[in-house]
């Protein structure tokens, strides 16, 4: 059809496939817009070329465990640790409990300073706590099929078999801290048509199903205002232009951002990961043991190696007892699943030391622990209720 002077121009055609054309001078009419066509939701396994060595590698991850490779060599045996000397808790003096206590109190602003000021220390006694703390540091690999817009990069795939999942070199880890890392595996790495927008480039514009035009707001459609007025806003259409697609009917592919095809690759992620896990000796203080993780203590033994031997000798046999059973749990569960770089025990000493002190005629008692002389005071004698007008 050609445009004819007075006619809007109404964008025919699949820019805008809704519009029907009337005889000049009538209201315009629109279709229902046809369903807009949508690409799957995902890639589908067709997609992915089967690569040697990486069967199971699914889009999107999940399918790509990787269990670590026997070893080449037999692994060092671990070395029994050195023996440890006697260690006693050092004993706060009666200052350092009170200057502690005074400055919990004035942490908390609805604590009165009164009982640290007024009050009487009755007993102080310390407490052997240890904490036996045994790490093992991990590395873990997996895969997954990916994918992104192609602009032109290099396409490798079935040029040579691609290394395998744990052959690819990654970089030198620190010990024990979490980390990760990920990189294209090489040759696997093809051209695919866009399965979004099945290669278009384009896809139908969700805010008006395809059809570049939606209802006037001004008008509600009627093409008429305050009765015999034609609508000025959208000239009498009944309907304005998209904003979203600006009239077209589509966008550019998310997806694949216009470039109709797609790199598809597989992904390595590797991931170092600290596995840790502590075990506090209870001797019985009444103070929680999970305030004693908060702090640190004086380390008394540390021994670092690939597998470590189970620490033997030590005189609370609490202490040996789960560094048996955390070692055999660690070496047995992460070696099925990863590899097993280095492992790390070490014992510590906290210091807890519970204080009873005489206010008012009355017992109360509150425990200092840690080389930060954290302090614990559960039942506080003397709060109040802190109202802000």
């Amino acid at each position: 059809m050609d445009y004819q002077p007075g006619h809007q121009n109404r964008n025919y055609g699949l820019a805008n496939p809704g519009y029907i054309p009337t005889a000049e001078g009538a209201p315009a009419m629109f279709a229902p817009p046809a369903a807009g066509f949508a690409g799957p939701s995902a890639p589908s396994a067709g997609m992915f070329d089967n690569v040697p060595g990486y069967e199971g590698t699914v889009a999107g991850g999940g399918g790509g465990f990787l269990p670590p490779p026997m070893p080449a060599f037999p692994a060092p045996q671990p070395q029994p640790g050195p023996e440890q000397p006697q260690w006693n808790i050092p004993s706060i003096t009666e200052d350092t409990a009170r200057e502690a206590f005074a400055l919990f109190a004035s942490s908390k602003c609805c604590y009165s300073s009164a009982p640290v000021k007024n009050s009487v220390i009755t007993g102080m006694e310390a407490f052997n706590t240890y904490r036996y703390r045994l790490e093992t540091f991990t590395e873990s690999r997996s895969t997954e099929w990916t994918h992104e817009p192609y602009n032109g990069q290099p396409v490798d795939a079935f040029a040579q078999p691609p290394p395998g999942p744990w052959d690819l070199p990654v970089k030198t880890p620190s010990f024990f801290v979490d980390d990760k890392q990920t990189m294209k595996v090489p040759y696997t790495s093809s051209v695919k048509p866009c399965h979004d927008c099945v290669g278009m480039g384009r896809k139908p514009c969700k805010n008006c199903a395809g059809s570049g035009n939606k209802v006037c707001f001004a008008c509600s459609g009627s093409s008429y205002r305050h009765g015999e007025d034609r609508c000025h806003h959208c000239s009498g259409r009944g309907r304005t232009n998209c904003s979203f697609c600006h009239g077209e009917g589509a966008m550019q592919c998310d997806t694949c951002h216009g470039k109709q095809q797609l790199l598809v690759y597989i992904h390595l992620n590797v991931k170092w990961t600290n596995n840790c896990d502590d075990y506090v000796v209870d001797q019985s203080s009444g103070l929680q043991v999970d305030n004693i993780s908060k702090v640190s203590g004086k380390e008394l033994f540390r021994d670092s190696q690939y597998l470590v031997y189970p620490v033997m000798g030590f005189p609370d046999p609490a202490v040996v007892g789960a560094a048996q059973r955390l070692v055999n749990e660690h070496q047995g569960k992460h070696s099925a699943t990863s590899r097993i770089l280095q492992q790390r025990q070490t014992i510590e000493l906290i210091p807890v030391t519970k204080v009873t002190y005489a206010w008012k005629g009355n017992s109360h008692l509150y425990f200092v622990y840690g080389n930060e002389f954290k302090v614990s005071a559960d039942n506080y004698p003397a709060t109040c209720c802190c109202t802000v007008m």
